[in-house]
């Protein structure tokens, strides 16, 4: 399994760090330079503790699709979501929340593993762990940018 760790602080309070990081169009306006859109919404329009969404987006200049649920909401701490279905064998994204002198920390944990055995294992560790770092980077700095410059 291929894991990285993002730390980003961002100058606003936990419940606003949660809150947005559970914006499902939030969400897509950080991945727009992939063309990422919501081809399923959660119910309700937000995240909610069980809800899935379908993403499609566009990587390496190939069409993915990948369906994802949110679960162990636990305000305003953090919240995990999981793929159930899409291009990795498995995907774990972890956020978390603390309190800092600056705001709010915002961790992610991401751990995954692509398909194909072997051969999947030596692109996670040659190239796709890195990319998926910058593709996470990317969407905090639209966090921070948005949260800290409404």
């Amino acid at each position: 399994m291929a894991q990285f760790v993002l730390e980003t602080v961002i100058a606003a309070p936990v419940d606003a760090v949660f809150a947005a990081s559970l914006d499902p169009e939030l969400h897509v306006r950080s991945m727009a330079a992939h063309g990422e859109t919501m081809v399923e919404a959660p119910a309700g329009g937000a995240f909610t503790e069980g809800s899935t969404v379908t993403w499609r987006a566009r990587h390496f200049g190939i069409p993915f699709r990948l369906r994802s649920r949110v679960f162990d909401i636990d305000p305003p701490r953090g919240f995990r979501d999981r793929q159930i279905s899409g291009p990795f064998g498995s995907f774990l994204h972890v956020h978390s929340f603390a309190e800092h002198p600056r705001g709010t920390l915002m961790r992610d944990v991401v751990t995954f593993r692509s398909p194909f055995g072997p051969i999947g294992r030596a692109v996670d560790a040659l190239f796709l762990r890195e990319y998926m770092r910058r593709v996470i980077a990317a969407r905090n700095r639209t966090l921070v940018a948005e949260l800290e410059n409404p």
